[in-house]
């Protein structure tokens, strides 16, 4: 596992991307994967986390509102 992440981590430092985007998208993806395992089920993926249910809906109220954000971006862009 850690020769792949180290070559994606090359991949990603030659694409100029910061460490803290690289942090966020991690996070997130992680996060999409645990509740997908968990069915969707916050108190079941916090706990597989290790954080709190309040912290865990939180952070996928902030996606889903960022998410939100780029689609309205997005259909103005296209107008």
């Amino acid at each position: 596992m850690r020769e792949r992440m180290a070559s994606l981590i090359e991949e990603m430092l030659d694409g100029r991307i910061m460490l803290s985007e690289a942090i966020s998208e991690f996070e997130k993806i992680y996060i999409e994967k645990a509740l997908e395992r968990n069915s969707n089920h916050l108190s079941n993926t916090a706990e597989s986390l290790g954080i709190h249910r309040n912290t865990l809906s939180k952070r996928v109220s902030e996606y889903e509102a960022a998410r939100k954000k780029q689609k309205r971006t997005a259909a103005r862009a296209a107008r």
